[in-house]
C-alpha cells in the first residue's frame, strides 16, 4: 500500500483495510454514519462489510446518480443524521463515486457546523479525481458544483478491489480524468497512456498513484482555486456544459465520457490560440476518439451550451474561461475566446470520422 501526506490528511493506496480499521480505533468516534447510494449499497458495502465491523452504523442510502446530486438529497441526509441524533464529534463516511464523495461530504460539512468524514471512493473517476482537494458540493439549477464548500475530509482510502463491481463504462469514465491529469502535467505518462489500446487488464494502481501525485502537487500550491489548480479545469468547460445538456435525456453520458468531447474541442481551441501544434491536436483526438465512443452533438444544443458556460462558476468578467494546453504536459490558466471559436470547436468534433479519428 502506498500513502501520500497531505497536509492535513492522508491518501491510502492499494489495500486500504488494515489502515481503515487503525484509523478508526485510534479515533474511536462515538457514533459512524455511512453513506452509500443503491449501487454502492448492494455491490460494495458486502466489500467493506468483510473487512470492517458496520454493524454499529448508520446507514443512510440516497438515490444514486447526478441527477440527484441536489439540495433534496442532501436535505435528507440532514434529515437522517438530526432524526438519529448524530453529534459534531461523530464521523461520516461515504462510500461511492463522485456523487456520493462530493454530496456526502457536503452534507457532513454543513451539518451542525461540519462533522468529520472520511472517502472511500469506489469508482476510478473519484479515486482519481475527487480523492484531493476538498471541493464538495451539489447541482443547482442545471450547473454543476454550483453550490458547495472546500473541506478536507480526515483521510481518503482508495482500493482497486472496487473496480470489480464497475460496468466498463464507469471505468472509461474515470481514465479520462487520468489522461486530463497526464495532459496538462506529465507529457512522459500521456506517452505511456497513448500505448493503451483497450481498458483490459490494466493495472490500474500503477496509474492511480502518479496521477494522485499530480494532482496532490497543484492543489498543495493552490488549495482555493485560485490560480495553478484552474489547470484541472481543462476539458471542463465544454464537458461539463455537455454533461449538464445531456442528464435529463435518454443519451446522457458520464462525466468522464463528457470531459473526453470537453478535452477534444479544447484542445481545438488551444490549436487556434495558445499554440498547441496540429501534430499533438490529432494525436490527442486519435486517442480520445479510439477509447471513446463518438457523441452525435446537434448544433441545435450550440446556444443552451453557451448560456450553460456561461454560467460555469469559473468565469471572470462574464467571459468564458478555459484551461488550455501548450503541448502535451504543459497548460496556462485564464484564457477566453470569442464565441465563434467555441462553436468552430463543437464543429471540429462532430466532423470528426469515427473510423479514422481525424477531420473529415
Amino acid at each position: 500500500m502506498q500513502q501520500l501526506d497531505l497536509d492535513d490528511y492522508s491518501i491510502f493506496v492499494g489495500d486500504i483495510f488494515p489502515a481503515l480499521k487503525t484509523f478508526l480505533q485510534e479515533k474511536n468516534y462515538p457514533r459512524t454514519v455511512l453513506i452509500v447510494d443503491n449501487n454502492t449499497e448492494k455491490y460494495c458495502l458486502p466489500i467493506l462489510a468483510k473487512h470492517i465491523d458496520i454493524s454499529n452504523f448508520l446507514l443512510i442510502t440516497v438515490p444514486e446518480g447526478e441527477l440527484n446530486k441536489n439540495i433534496h438529497t442532501a436535505q435528507l441526509i440532514w434529515q437522517q443524521m438530526m432524526d438519529n441524533g448524530i453529534g459534531r464529534r461523530d464521523l461520516c463516511i461515504n462510500l461511492g463515486g463522485g456523487v456520493i464523495g462530493d454530496m456526502g461530504g457536503f452534507a457532513a460539512s454543513t451539518y451542525k457546523r461540519g462533522i468529520d468524514f472520511i472517502q472511500i471512493p469506489t469508482t476510478l473517476l473519484s479515486q482519481v479525481d475527487a480523492s484531493i482537494g476538498g471541493k464538495l458540493g451539489i447541482d443547482f439549477n442545471e450547473v454543476k458544483n454550483s453550490v458547495g464548500v472546500f473541506e478536507n475530509p480526515k483521510a481518503v482510502f482508495v482500493d482497486a478491489i472496487f473496480h470489480d463491481t464497475l460496468p466498463k463504462g464507469e471505468l472509461r469514465s474515470g481514465f479520462a480524468e487520468i489522461i486530463k491529469h497526464s495532459l496538462i502535467e506529465d507529457k512522459a505518462q500521456w506517452e505511456r497512456i497513448q500505448k493503451i489500446d483497450d481498458l483490459e487488464n490494466i493495472d490500474w494502481v500503477s496509474f492511480l498513484a502518479p496521477s494522485l501525485k499530480i494532482k496532490q502537487r497543484i492543489v498543495e500550491i493552490d488549495p482555493f482555486e485560485a490560480g495553478l489548480r484552474k489547470a484541472l479545469n481543462f476539458g471542463h468547460t465544454i464537458g461539463h456544459a455537455i454533461e449538464s445538456d445531456l442528464l435529463e435525456t435518454p443519451n446522457r453520458l458520464l462525466h468522464g465520457e463528457a470531459i473526453a468531447i470537453g478535452m477534444i474541442c479544447e484542445s481545438y481551441i488551444a490549436h487556434k490560440i495558445s499554440g498547441l501544434s496540429l501534430s499533438d491536436l490529432e494525436e490527442i483526438t486519435n486517442f480520445f476518439i479510439k477509447i471513446y465512443d463518438k457523441v452525435d452533438l446537434s448544433r441545435d444544443a450550440y446556444p443552451k451550451l453557451i448560456r450553460l458556460m456561461k454560467k460555469d462558476k469559473k468565469n471572470e468578467k462574464d467571459e468564458i474561461n478555459f484551461t488550455l494546453l501548450t503541448a502535451p504536459g504543459k497548460a496556462i490558466i485564464n484564457q477566453t475566446c470569442n464565441q465563434a471559436l467555441i462553436l468552430e470547436s463543437l464543429d471540429y468534433y462532430r466532423n470528426i470520422e469515427v473510423e479514422k479519428g481525424v477531420m473529415s
